[in-house]
């Protein structure tokens, strides 16, 4: 089977797929622009960056190679103002500006072979407060295996488990066409 050329993918083609997303930040102040944002946020995530110090530190590291790309009249942002961001995006939404980013790029490598979407739950180590009598937050993540990226994830109830978020979470990401494995627990 031929392989498919390479993709070139471009701030405009990346944010093509944004446009739905809101800017959730107040207009006061607000120095860095909405898509910039999201782009450094992509890019650094696909790098292996896990979070906002990470994903600032990221930034800071390729500055050069951004500023080439991206037009970002107060620079590089902070870790802090990622941050901020992150915490204000709807998580639904942006999911759903996610997936359609990643379909078209999927589409472009269409092959003949089924898409695996391995469905997970897990607690998350050192999240549970027992002060405030809260145990560990569980989260059920779907993953592309052989695209090796997270298409969604979601925090299960309180007192719940991830068999009752394993259907919401196919709800909301595209699984035609895919074989998806659940482990045990989620028979």
């Amino acid at each position: 089977m031929a392989k498919a050329p390479a993709t070139i993918i471009t701030a405009e083609s990346i944010l093509a797929h944004f446009e739905s997303l809101r800017d959730p930040r107040s207009h006061l102040n607000r120095k860095n622009v909405l898509g910039n944002l999201i782009i450094i946020s992509i890019m650094a995530v696909i790098a292996g960056a896990e979070g906002p110090e990470a994903i600032g530190v990221w930034a800071k590291s390729n500055k050069d190679w951004l500023s080439e790309r991206l037009q970002s009249p107060s620079g590089v942002p902070s870790a802090d103002t990622i941050g901020r961001l992150l915490v204000a995006l709807k998580p639904v939404t942006f999911q759903s500006c996610f997936e359609d980013w990643i379909k078209a790029i999927s589409e472009q490598h269409i092959d003949q072979t089924l898409d695996v979407i391995a469905i997970d739950g897990k607690a998350l180590r050192r999240s549970h407060d027992s002060k405030s009598s809260l145990g560990p937050l569980f989260l059920v993540s779907a993953w592309a295996v052989q695209h090796g990226i997270r298409l969604g994830q979601l925090a299960t109830a309180e007192k719940s488990n991830e068999i009752t978020a394993i259907p919401e979470l196919l709800g909301q990401i595209e699984i035609e066409s895919s074989v998806v494995t659940i482990d045990a627990a989620g028979r």
